[in-house]
C-alpha cells in the first residue's frame, strides 16, 4: 500500500489561503503573531513539505509542533529554524499561543548577500531536540527584531522595505548563531560527553575494520549513531575543540595511518585500503594536506 503523499506548500499566498487569511501584503514574506485570534495553525496539514524558510519563536504553545520525523513540545522561549524541502507541520490542538512565525521565500533574498550566506547557518537543518532555548534577555532581543519586521511589513511598503526586512532577518540569524554558541557553552557537560561518545564511535568504526567493507567513516554515519543531525554534531564539537566532525575524522584517520606506515610492512596502497579509501591517490592527497608530507616521504623520514 502506497504511503499518502505529503502536500507541498510553495508560496506565501498558499500559506495564507490554508489559514483562511487575507492575501499577504508582500508576496515573498509573511509574519504571524501567534497571539492573533484569527490565526488557527491547526488549519495547516499535519505534515507538509515547503519551499519556504520558516523561523518560529514560541513562548507558550498549546499542543505540539511537527518537525522532521517527530513532534516537539516548545519550552518557554524556544526557536526552531526550517529550510526549504524539510518536512514540517502541526497537530490539531493549539491553545494560548504566544510568539511569532516568520515565513519567507528564498526569492526574497535574490540580489542580496544573505542569499548565499543563509546556507552557512547550520541550525536550519538541526532536528527538534536541538532547538534553541532562549534566556529572558535573549527573548527580549528576538522579540524586538520580530517587532521591527512586523512594523515594516504592516506599514507602507516602499523601495527600501525589502532591504530593511532582509537586514533584520540577517540580524536575527546572527543573534541565533551567538545564542547557540552560548547554549553549547552552558551545556558543556553534555558537550564533553558527546565528544567522548563521538571518539568512542569513531574508534569502534576503525577497530572493527569497517572501513575495509564500508569505506571511509562519514559525519552522517556517526551523527546517526549518536542521534544528532550532522550540523549540530559538528557545531557542538567545534564549540568544544575548535574542530568540526569532519576534521575530527580526518585527524584520527591520519594518526592511524601514521601508525600503520610506521609499525607495519603494509604498502601505501594497502594502508589506504585499510583506512577505507577507494583510490590510494585520494589518501596520499589528504595525507599531504594534513602533514605537509606525502606518505612515502613520511615513511622515509622514519629511517
Amino acid at each position: 500500500m502506497d504511503k499518502p503523499k505529503i502536500p507541498k506548500i510553495g508560496s506565501i499566498r498558499e500559506v495564507h489561503r490554508m489559514l483562511d487569511l487575507p492575501g499577504p501584503r508582500h508576496p515573498l514574506i509573511t509574519l504571524f503573531d501567534t497571539r492573533d485570534e484569527r490565526i488557527d495553525l491547526s488549519r495547516l496539514p499535519v505534515s507538509y513539505v515547503t519551499t519556504l524558510y520558516k523561523i518560529s519563536f514560541i513562548e507558550n504553545l498549546g499542543g505540539k509542533f511537527r518537525y522532521g520525523q517527530g513532534y516537539y513540545d516548545f519550552d518557554e522561549g524556544s526557536m526552531v529554524f526550517t529550510a526549504p524541502n524539510q518536512v514540517v507541520g502541526s497537530t490539531a490542538i493549539y491553545r494560548g499561543n504566544e510568539g511569532y512565525s516568520l515565513i519567507f521565500h528564498q526569492d526574497l533574498l535574490q540580489g542580496y548577500p544573505l542569499a548565499a550566506k543563509i546556507r552557512q547557518y547550520g541550525f536550519f537543518s538541526y532536528s527538534s531536540n536541538e532547538a534553541l532555548h532562549l534566556s529572558e534577555q535573549e527573548r527580549k532581543t528576538v522579540t524586538t527584531i520580530f517587532g521591527i519586521i512586523e512594523e515594516e511589513l504592516n506599514s507602507r511598503i516602499d523601495d527600501l522595505s525589502q532591504e530593511v526586512v532582509i537586514a533584520q532577518i540577517e540580524l536575527l540569524l546572527t543573534y541565533a548563531k551567538r545564542f547557540y554558541k552560548r547554549q553549547f557553552l552552558t551545556r558543556q557537560a553534555a558537550t564533553s560527553d558527546l565528544l567522548q561518545q563521538f571518539e568512542t564511535a569513531l574508534n569502534t568504526y576503525f577497530q572493527n575494520e569497517r572501513p575495509v567493507v564500508e569505506g571511509l567513516p562519514t559525519v552522517q554515519q556517526l551523527a546517526d549513531r549518536l542521534n544528532y543531525t550532522p550540523n549540530y554534531l559538528s557545531d557542538m564539537l567545534r564549540s568544544l575543540t575548535g574542530l568540526n566532525a569532519q576534521q575530527h575524522i580526518h585527524q584520527q584517520l591520519i594518526e592511524r595511518s601514521k601508525d600503520l606506515l610506521a609499525t607495519t610492512t603494509l604498502t601505501i596502497s594497502e594502508v589506504a585500503y585499510q583506512m577505507g579509501f577507494e583510490h590510494p591517490q585520494s589518501f596520499s592527497r589528504l595525507f599531504k594536506i594534513k602533514t605537509q608530507l606525502s606518505p612515502a616521504q613520511f615513511k622515509a623520514s622514519l629511517n
